[in-house]
């Protein structure tokens, strides 16, 4: 009887040792895996960015959201005019607008002659407007849309699997079409917008203006 107790006391004592092993190991990779610490310290130059462009957001961009947290958008990819795959990391070194939209979204349709004008007057080596088709399957329907709307300063972007939409969707950030998103020139972002704009009006601008003054080169 004595034996056993203490074969059963080893056991234990090992079985407890092995617990505490792998309990540490688990609290090291979540230490050091954790991302909210890694984006945000990538993101924390961006802080005073959003801050900076807070009070542009009202008039005709009332809506427009700073994000609470600035964090990085990667990873989305889609394709341009010619069909050749585009990453949005690609545009590192521009504040970005980035615009989600749709044929069959009525205020998508209605928005877009805004953002080409908004393209015409401020794109260029410091900004740029990517507006992102995300129709299902060929991109047929949005070039149809383009050429019908006259639309030709505006760089084509299409996404048929809707995979940028569900990737923002994920982080909640995009709810409906269109949505918009200003990412800085480090590539985090500064704040969302859900819904149609005037791109091309004054408030636009000015928001837009107040993000490039706040450039990290500035």
């Amino acid at each position: 009887m004595n034996e056993r107790n203490s074969t059963l006391a080893r056991r234990a004592t090992i079985l407890a040792a092995v617990f505490l092993a792998a309990a540490a190991v688990t609290a090291i990779y979540v230490i050091s895996r954790g991302p909210g610490n890694v984006e945000t310290a990538q993101c924390a130059p961006a802080q005073a960015r959003q801050s900076a462009i807070a009070p542009f957001a009202t008039g005709d961009v009332a809506a427009f959201q700073v994000a609470d947290t600035p964090v990085p958008i990667e990873g989305l990819t889609f394709r341009d005019g010619d069909g050749a795959s585009r990453a949005i990391e690609e545009w590192r070194g521009r504040t970005v607008l980035l615009n989600l939209w749709a044929t069959w979204c009525a205020p998508c349709r209605e928005e877009m002659p805004a953002l080409e004008a908004l393209e015409r007057a401020m794109g260029g080596a410091d900004f740029a407007v990517v507006a992102v088709s995300v129709d299902l399957g060929e991109a047929d329907k949005p070039r149809q849309f383009y050429v019908e709307t006259g639309l030709t300063d505006l760089p084509f972007f299409h996404d048929g699997s809707m995979g940028v939409f569900n990737a923002l969707k994920k982080r909640s950030l995009a709810i409906g079409m269109p949505t918009s998103l200003l990412i800085d020139a480090e590539g985090c972002l500064l704040g969302s917008m859900s819904g149609p704009a005037d791109w091309a009006g004054a408030d636009a601008r000015a928001l837009i203006e107040a993000a490039l003054r706040s450039r990290p080169d500035d």
